[in-house]
């Protein structure tokens, strides 16, 4: 039986996944982790643990304690938020890492789940279909950490042999949690600002168009990933995956058609520049060769969803 911990389990991903997890395997086997003293309401359904991931010795300890076979590690600081605060980004995004990999190295975690960003990419990689293997300098503490933390992971697979799995998410779109402070979050706003029948002022520009994914679709890919055969997994830096591609135009149109009076305005600040160096979509055919990935919602099943669920 799998016994699985979520480290970072209170953010936009961590709490689906975890609730995702314990339907597939149990309440009792997943437990959620993260700062808080008192578990979400949420998450209460199964064991929570107030644990600090950047505490060595007690993350040690605990996994050690209680012989976890599967690790996703969750916790970090997001594009925008981790601007503000470099010198935390780069410390809680890197060295909660190393404490996993190697507590996986020395045989205490048989799985590790890590996620990765398109943050990896910066402004001079192709912009189009942006290709599995390419030109990666991002411009981000956040895609920078991401960058280090993939080759880190390849590095660890290859010299130790730790099965170890990531994913390049996009921005992600959910009705159940709230995003963490990325450049991608107007694409969570702009649904609740349309329900609530309010204005909406969009931080980028019209025709700025990111990679995205209806969450669910995300969740599941990270699963999928997790349970396919060790020797379909064959990228062990990070796998691309791509579902979606949209402006904040376009988003807006699809929304104004279920909601004829929502009104929207441009005012581009910082984030700006940070979406200009993503690309605008992406190339996930190893992902759909390797271990059948394929998404299942588009703009306006999102925006369906969004809207009848908010």
């Amino acid at each position: 039986m799998k016994k699985i911990l979520v480290l970072g389990s209170c953010g936009q991903i961590g709490t689906e996944l975890v609730l995702t997890l314990r339907e597939k395997f149990g309440s009792e086997n997943v437990v959620a982790a993260d700062l808080k003293d008192a578990c979400p309401e949420n998450l209460s359904n199964g064991p929570y643990i107030q644990l600090d991931a950047l505490n060595k010795e007690s993350v040690r300890s605990y996994i050690i304690d209680q012989k976890f076979s599967d690790v996703y590690l969750l916790a970090a600081l997001l594009s925008a938020t981790a601007e503000k605060n470099p010198d935390f980004a780069w410390k809680l995004n890197m060295e909660s890492l190393f404490i996993i990999l190697d507590l996986a190295k020395e045989g205490h975690i048989s799985k590790i789940f890590w996620p990765s960003s398109i943050a990896v990419f910066g402004p001079t990689t192709p912009r189009i279909k942006t290709p599995q293997y390419t030109v990666m300098e991002p411009s981000t503490v956040y895609g920078i950490s991401k960058q280090a933390g993939e080759r880190w992971c390849e590095y660890y697979f290859n010299k130790f042999g730790v099965d170890v799995r990531s994913i390049r998410y996009p921005g992600l779109i959910s009705y159940k949690s709230l995003p963490g402070g990325g450049t991608t979050d107007y694409a969570v706003d702009i649904y609740y600002k349309a329900k609530a029948g309010e204005h909406f002022t969009c931080f980028l520009k019209e025709d700025t168009a990111l990679p995205m994914m209806f969450m669910d679709d995300a969740i599941r890919a990270t699963i999928e990933l997790m349970e396919a055969p060790k020797e379909q997994v064959k990228i062990r830096s990070s796998y691309n995956l791509s579902a979606l591609s949209f402006t904040p135009k376009q988003i807006f149109e699809t929304i104004k058609k279920i909601i004829p009076s929502f009104s929207i305005e441009y005012q581009p600040d910082f984030r700006q520049a940070i979406a200009d160096s993503w690309p605008a979509s992406i190339d996930d055919s190893y992902a759909r060769e390797n271990w059948g990935w394929k998404e299942s919602y588009d703009l306006d099943k999102t925006t369906m969803e969004m809207l009848n669920n908010l």
